[in-house]
């Protein structure tokens, strides 16, 4: 990787989060330097053994745990999941269900719910106020 950030770069954090990958167990070389967008491209197109390991195993970023489980990132938090985990944590909590996940993963199909139903609502009101006549004389 490269030694700077410049224009044409990102920081390890930013290449890191865009890959969906936890920092903190990447290589070192990889945290000590910035990453060109060619650098990132490649790693995109053709991972190295590290990357696919940590795509495949973790650990996770709270982002991909959250997603994983079917809950919010506050979900997580809320739950007590603060730290990274790895694909068999994950797999682990997912068999065993604790309570907090059961209405977590609960809450978020309910937001999401809640979500859906008031985008339906806007279109159908811009959708409507398309379709109005107008009435009226026009501007002179």
């Amino acid at each position: 990787m490269s030694s700077q950030p410049n224009a044409h770069a990102m920081k390890p954090a930013t290449a890191a989060k865009k890959l969906g990958i936890y920092l903190e167990a990447t290589p070192v070389e990889f945290q000590a330097g910035a990453v060109t967008r060619e650098e990132f491209a490649e790693l995109r197109t053709n991972p190295p053994q590290w990357l696919q390991t940590l795509r495949s195993d973790g650990p996770h970023p709270r982002p991909v745990v959250a997603e994983r489980l079917g809950v919010s990132i506050a979900g997580l938090a809320r739950g007590g999941v603060s730290e990274a985990l790895t694909t068999a944590q994950i797999e682990q909590l997912l068999a065993d269900q604790p309570d907090w996940l059961v209405a977590e993963r609960a809450s978020l199909v309910d937001v999401r719910g809640e979500e859906k139903r008031v985008r339906e609502q806007h279109a159908a009101r811009r959708g409507q106020s398309n379709r109005k006549p107008r009435t009226g004389k026009p501007f002179a």
